[in-house]
């Protein structure tokens, strides 16, 4: 009786050794585990997904100045994070600074000994500074721009009905170009919104006659504000 005793009350204390052995055994295996998992899976840093990639991006101008509209459209390729080369294309009027508009009794306008209108075709090549980029967050981006090539101004009649008059004209042909500053909008660089201020240098040294009765003119260029929209790819 007593050794039946003995073994009752002895198996529960050997039922909760072995539960106790298993769970320790259980908890070192998952601390080994853990361990394993903590220290195996650490990666060092990838860099490349960091990596700024060059976008290249194609769009259009508005041009606003005193001598009225004009169109354009460049192409963009950014080199680096700072600095980008283009080259653009636009089509605008040029103005005498002497004309004087003057309207008749029916409300028409015409400019008083104006001889002749100009079109300007600038074909330039130019470069793209970004400024504080390390400074100012990526949806404001200022930069300053200087571009250089050939350009047309093309002379037609003031005198005939404007369409009519451009079969009329004859090209001349000029070096210019121009200085900016400009800041790009939106964190999105896919697309393109930009606002630009440019000083165009278009000197024509011989002169082109624009109004009777006054000096030739030669100087085709001036302030010009611009506005960029596009995409990038």
């Amino acid at each position: 009786m007593r050794m039946n005793l003995k073994i009752v009350l002895s198996f529960p204390v050997l039922l909760l050794w072995i539960i106790s052995s298993k769970s320790q055994a259980q908890i070192q295996d998952t601390v080994k585990k853990d361990s394993t998992l903590v220290f195996g899976t650490m990666q060092p840093l990838n860099t490349e997904t960091t990596k700024h990639t060059p976008r290249t991006a194609w769009g259009v101008d508005v041009l606003i100045s005193t001598n009225g509209f004009g169109l354009g459209t460049f192409l963009r390729h950014e080199y680096s994070e700072d600095l980008s080369g283009y080259l653009d294309f636009s089509i605008s009027e040029a103005k005498d600074d002497n004309e004087k508009e003057v309207f008749d009794y029916w409300g028409n306008r015409y400019t008083l000994n104006k001889i002749n209108r100009f079109l300007v075709l600038p074909l330039y090549v130019g470069l793209e500074q970004r400024l504080f980029s390390d400074d100012i967050i990526d949806n404001f981006r200022p930069y300053l721009n200087a571009a250089a090539g050939p350009t047309m101004i093309y002379v037609f009649p003031y005198n005939e009905e404007y369409f009519n008059a451009l079969g009329h004209g004859s090209p001349k042909y000029t070096i210019g170009g121009y200085i900016g500053v400009g800041a790009y909008f939106g964190s999105e660089r896919s697309n393109v919104m930009g606002i630009n201020i440019r000083y165009y240098f278009i000197p024509y040294p011989g002169g082109l006659e624009s109004l009777q009765n006054s000096a030739l003119k030669k100087e085709f260029g001036g302030f010009y504000l611009t506005l960029n929209f596009g995409s990038a790819w």
